[in-house]
């Protein structure tokens, strides 16, 4: 079963159908998902969900949708990715709406603290592409630092980051 997380503001819910209009609106649009790979048309958005809902089953681990205590709408998704060969990571996308409201940074103490307290992880690590410097931003500000630098599968080199366990368990 898919744990629920909650936030003061969020709840973080196993991704489901409902889910999709946000997975479209993110990743049709050019602007918000440039650095995830996007824009991508319906039928590829349509696999990321898949994918994400997916990962839980294969992994044991995935990303959560990111939902709105104030009024369930979704806005985002947050928790754990891993390609194939490639290294675990913490991951995020918010909506353009909804960013600089802390709601990223909300979203990944709480999977933070979870992977620590609940999956039992020794180490969190996050990439991004060089050019994310908002993603890189948000890195800093959980308290991440740079452990290394690698070749990925894809050609391209990315800094990988190690995010320390929170303080505290997220509010």
């Amino acid at each position: 079963m898919i744990p629920t997380i909650e936030t003061k503001r969020l709840r973080l819910v196993p991704p489901k159908m409902v889910c999709f209009d946000a997975y479209v609106k993110f990743y049709t649009d050019e602007g918000a998902s440039k650095m995830y790979g996007g824009p991508i048309g319906k039928e590829q958005v349509w696999a990321r969900l898949k994918a994400d809902i997916g990962s839980w089953h294969l992994l044991g681990f995935g990303v959560w949708a990111i939902q709105l205590k104030s009024d369930d709408s979704y806005i985002g998704t947050c928790g754990f990715w891993q390609g194939r060969d490639w290294p675990k990571e913490l991951t995020w996308w918010v909506l353009p709406e909804a960013r600089e409201k802390g709601i990223a940074a909300e979203a990944s103490i709480a999977a933070v603290s979870h992977a620590f307290n609940e999956f039992k992880w020794e180490i969190v690590e996050t990439y991004m592409n060089d050019k994310n410097t908002a993603a890189k931003a948000l890195v800093e500000k959980l308290g991440g630092k740079k452990s290394r630098r690698e070749t990925f599968n894809d050609g391209l080199s990315r800094d990988i980051y190690t995010i320390p366990k929170p303080a505290k368990k997220a509010d």
